[in-house]
């Protein structure tokens, strides 16, 4: 079959329908990426402490969407399915830790256990221990979703796999809002440890309790050191998951091609059991991390995160791993920035306002790529 020439191939590109939405959209964004840039610069030069208090806060909220947002990904690259549900898993994540802290102490069970042990290591394996509870509950909780909900849709269309995600969500959200279930309150979050905070001004000093900090100076907490090392630990533990283990190549072809995959041996339900259990892990560590940050909770304080973690996958390339992740942290530093010298409301606004553009300009993300024909 003969090619077109070349010159007709570009005229017709250049003609195809939302080809000059597109540009517009591109033109667009330069626009916006100027300003953002002045903007930035302009406050850089007149307050740089300001701007790197903001940057670090940028940080913490941009790993805890990295969390989260893995699991969209994950879910998405095998199942094609947005799973709108696995904000409100976030959300269940953050209660267990309450509980687990406020009703069973269980932060403080290594000082009943071992009498003699030293605080610091009573601290580090008491808070292990709520986290890992929180991940376990989450897992059992994703897994119970997907084999009731989702399972019996495997060969539905994707509208109705995502109507009932929906459904999950608000499930989740108002059954848990009872009175003997979560209660519908905003609740305040008892820290399993205590903050610590250091102040970068001519070195690193400790800030005491009472200690005004001093002007010009950046505060880092180990609250923001845990979200980031937590953060990156989940990533490189995920590449190498996927990456390198039988179980990794097994989510790969599952992805790829689920009746191939089958054909090969490769139990396909099984391994999107586990990708929705290691999604929903993830999670339940963001909203154990999401709550020690924030200190207060409610039924309905996975819907926000949960949707800007969704946008974050978006904006990376959802289905991309390494998209997702730095697809957060622009999203953590974008939220940052707009409450820090726009203002607080304007935050929401921005988020999606990021995910209409890159709908427009590139459907595929940062890292994300079309989708290819299978042979």
């Amino acid at each position: 079959m003969q090619r077109p020439p070349t010159s007709q191939v570009s005229t017709y590109a250049a003609q195809r329908p939302g080809a000059k939405l597109a540009w517009i959209g591109q033109g667009f964004l330069a626009l916006l990426a100027i300003l953002v840039l002045y903007v930035l610069g302009r406050n850089l030069l007149i307050n740089p402490s300001l701007f790197g208090q903001i940057v670090l806060s940028g940080l913490q909220l941009g790993f805890v969407y990295a969390l989260i947002a893995l699991g969209y990904t994950m879910v998405y690259g095998i199942v094609k399915l947005i799973n709108f549900a696995h904000g409100d898993v976030f959300m269940v994540g953050a209660f267990v830790s309450y509980f687990a802290v406020t009703r069973f102490g269980l932060h403080v069970w290594p000082a009943a256990v071992v009498p003699n042990l030293a605080p610091g290591w009573v601290v580090v394996i008491g808070s292990l221990t709520v986290v890992l509870l929180s991940m376990i509950v989450c897992m059992s909780l994703a897994v119970t979703i997907e084999r009731v909900a989702y399972k019996p849709l495997r060969d539905a269309p994707r509208i109705a796999a995502l109507i009932t995600a929906i459904g999950v969500s608000f499930f989740l959200e108002y059954f848990g809002a009872l009175n003997f279930v979560f209660s519908p309150r905003f609740i305040p979050y008892q820290r399993p440890f205590e903050v610590v905070t250091w102040y970068i001004k001519d070195g690193i000093h400790m800030l005491k309790p009472g200690q005004q900090t001093p002007e010009g100076a950046l505060t880092i907490s180990n609250i923001l050191i845990i979200i980031i090392v937590a953060s990156l630990l989940v990533q490189v533990l995920l590449q190498f998951l996927v990456r390198r283990t039988k179980l990794g190549k097994a989510m790969r072809a599952t992805s790829f091609d689920k009746p191939t995959a089958r054909l090969m041996g490769i139990n396909v339900d099984g391994v999107i059991s586990f990708t929705f259990a290691v999604g929903a892990a993830f999670a339940g560590l963001g909203g154990v991390l999401y709550a020690i940050a924030y200190s207060s909770i409610s039924t309905l304080s996975g819907i926000l995160p949960g949707l800007k973690a969704f946008v974050a996958a978006v904006l990376g390339g959802i289905g991309s791993i390494p998209g997702a992740f730095i697809g957060a942290l622009l999203m953590g530093q974008a939220e940052a920035l707009t409450m820090g010298y726009i203002s607080t409301p304007m935050r929401d606004a921005v988020a999606f306002t990021i995910l209409i553009v890159v709908l427009l300009v590139r459907p595929t993300g940062i890292l994300g790529e079309p989708e290819k024909e299978k042979a």
